[in-house]
């Protein structure tokens, strides 16, 4: 893809498009964001902790999915050649992610009406913890977020690091 074929097939020149999107990664973020399904978390609620966990995380990661591990790290390379590194994780962090934690949070407030957890004893770093290994798993390891990765965080870190607070 290069700025030029899309000008082509949008019957345009290339100075339109520039004029537009600064650069291919901009084009590339903004399709998506008119394409792919929301992913405003909803709240799952289906009595048990574990579930509710995996259910919002696969909601979250589903269009990352859809998008592919390519376009992701394309993108990756075009946003880093455009701005600080520094900038791009603030960034990062601040879009989506306060949302994804309040609705944990939710979650385990329903958990704790079913005694499942104690939200007391939970320092509030650890409600951002899956949400980072994602971004772990995306941007350093630059592996898709499976089903099995979903659960390893889930059953292997998350829930053992909660439980542990009761």
């Amino acid at each position: 893809m290069t700025m030029e074929s899309v000008a082509v097939r949008a019957k345009t020149n290339k100075a339109v498009v520039y004029r537009r999107w600064p650069n291919k990664g901009a084009l590339v973020v903004a399709a998506l964001k008119k394409y792919l399904p929301r992913s405003d978390p909803e709240v799952p609620d289906t009595g048990n902790l574990r579930t509710d966990i995996l259910v919002l995380l696969k909601n979250v990661t589903q269009p990352l999915q859809i998008i592919g591990a390519e376009t992701i790290h394309g993108l990756m390379v075009e946003v880093i050649n455009n701005e600080r590194i520094s900038s791009i994780f603030r960034k990062l962090q601040s879009r989506g992610t306060d949302k994804i934690t309040m609705t944990l949070r939710i979650i385990l407030e329903h958990a704790q009406n079913r005694g499942e957890v104690s939200l007391k004893t939970i320092n509030p770093r650890i409600l951002s913890l899956p949400m980072d290994l994602i971004r772990y798993e995306i941007f350093i390891r630059h592996e898709p977020v499976s089903d099995a990765t979903l659960s390893e965080i889930v059953d292997d870190i998350f829930l053992p690091l909660i439980s542990a607070k009761r």
